[in-house]
């Protein structure tokens, strides 16, 4: 028997289990990074089994690569594939007109590649990353290892002219060692409570040397699902500026339970 699950996991699998139905075969899917699409990835896996849904995936991440494979979705590169029909990931925080926050689980350079590489960006998330302003949730900036103590101090002197309430910022760590994204970098934390003007801070942050990208992603995605722990749904369109609601059940198969440690 699966089993059961947490209000937030529900809300988080009912968001992705409605996104996967937006995937169609002979498409090229961006697949995010992240506990709420690790459900998505189980959600198209049980798809490609039982449906016989044939697509081709572009991971985000090393750990997405491995759950893909394993629930048997075939894996590619973006440089092979070159160009995506959809990328479907989580955020850590969202507000109204969706620009977001990722990079919380340390892939954020190559979620942003990959979704700015896309016809279509999807964010799918529980009701608890929605926020009236972005900036609760830590900001993370992937830097070089090379003079990141100096990049560091420079972020944070940019910090003292941008629109924001904390200028705290923190290496992330793995255990005693610095924590290392896919390509080797590091990650800087930054704790501002507030970002008052994200598309500046966004610019700003880029243009410092020894910074590679940010986690702000402005003016990128395209609809949000939101999930609820009752299993209701909404998307949002950000074009048209259409809600549209629904309810999801949680009767899956065993498979799509057998991992819930992402």
């Amino acid at each position: 028997m699966p089993p059961e699950l947490s209000p937030i996991d529900k809300a988080k699998f009912v968001a992705a289990k409605r996104a996967a139905q937006m995937v169609e075969s002979g498409m090229r899917v961006g697949l995010g990074t992240g506990s709420t699409a690790a459900w998505l990835v189980r959600c198209l896996g049980e798809m490609v089994r039982q449906d016989g849904l044939h697509i081709t995936g572009v991971p985000t991440s090393t750990r997405t690569a491995e759950l893909a494979r394993e629930v048997g979705i075939e894996v590619t590169t973006l440089d092979d594939a070159k160009w995506l029909d959809l990328t479907i990931d989580g955020a850590d925080e969202f507000d109204g007109r969706l620009n977001l926050i990722k990079g919380g689980g340390g892939a954020l350079l190559q979620e942003k590649i990959v979704a700015t590489a896309s016809d279509q960006m999807v964010v799918i998330a529980d009701a608890g990353k929605e926020v009236e302003t972005l900036g609760a949730f830590p900001l993370p900036i992937e830097v070089i290892p090379f003079g990141w103590q100096t990049t560091k101090a420079l972020v944070e002197e940019t910090l003292v002219s941008m629109d924001v309430l904390g200028r705290d910022s923190t290496l992330r760590r793995d255990g005693d060692a610095p924590f290392r994204t896919d390509e080797g970098n590091y990650i800087i934390d930054l704790h501002l409570k507030r970002i008052g003007n994200a598309q500046h801070l966004a610019l700003a942050m880029n243009q410092l040397p020894g910074v590679v990208e940010n986690g702000l992603f402005i003016d990128i995605c395209d609809r949000v699902i939101v999930g609820y722990g009752d299993g209701r749904v909404e998307m949002r369109d950000i074009e048209t500026g259409t809600v549209e609601t629904g309810q999801l059940d949680f009767v899956e198969s065993d498979n799509l339970f057998a991992d819930l440690s992402d």
